[in-house]
């Protein structure tokens, strides 16, 4: 199956767009069944992350109700996190649910690629991505990965899965009452998606590096970048 990336609509949507706000409900659900909140969890855990995390950046990362859920699985406290979002969509009573387990939270408004340039390396960061690099076609993803293993200690990323299952059940996710703007959007997300080693075929030389890209689950594809201790 190539890969095709295709505009989705919810990208286009107003914030305020009743279709939008649906589909955003639609994707807090669809995250809970693939389990991406508890993949980029552990993998984070497994990194060490409690210990040595001062920084987590979270690209595309919406309302940062999906942060949350990761920050609440984990030890790690006294962190920064940033949403890197176009929109600014983060709530007070989100950021006041990370207050209460002492992570400071704030959305840095733009696209990733002008935040990232902008952004001082800053040690014990941790970059975490949630269904957002499909959105990028290969150059454009080549660059961005560039940018992110250069600033960060750990990048960890949970994507479609490109495969006949994942996109079966793309077709059939209006039986759980998702509406027209996610069921378009999930079969674009599949056909945009990963598989086997894709996004380490994308990165730079990552000599330093331990990498593992493997499927996650019945319908995610996982990615995790670690730098090694020096």
């Amino acid at each position: 199956m190539l890969r095709i990336v295709e505009p989705e609509w919810l990208d286009d949507l107003p914030v305020t767009d009743p279709r939008a706000v649906h589909s955003r409900h639609d994707l807090r659900r669809l995250n809970a069944v693939m389990g991406n909140a508890r993949f980029i969890s552990s993998a984070l855990s497994k990194a060490n992350f409690h210990v040595w995390g001062r920084c987590i950046l979270d690209l595309g990362g919406g309302d940062g109700r999906f942060l949350l859920r990761v920050a609440r699985k984990l030890r790690a406290s006294n962190i920064d996190a940033f949403v890197v979002d176009r929109l600014n969509i983060l709530d007070k009573e989100t950021a006041r649910e990370f207050e209460s387990i002492c992570w400071r939270t704030k959305t840095i408004i733009g696209g990733v690629f002008e935040v990232l340039e902008q952004m001082a390396t800053q040690p014990g960061t941790a970059v975490i991505s949630n269904l957002f690099l499909h959105h990028l076609a290969d150059d454009p993803l080549r660059r961005l990965l560039a940018l992110i293993v250069a600033r960060a200690d750990l990048v960890v990323a949970c994507e479609p899965r490109r495969a006949q299952l994942p996109m079966l059940a793309s077709r059939l996710i209006g039986l759980i009452g998702c509406n027209d703007v996610t069921r378009h959007d999930a079969v674009v997300s599949v056909r945009a998606g990963f598989r086997n080693a894709d996004l380490t075929h994308l990165l730079p030389a990552t000599a330093g590096w331990t990498i593992e890209e493997s499927s996650v689950g019945l319908f995610s594809h996982g990615f995790v970048c670690r730098r090694n201790a020096k």
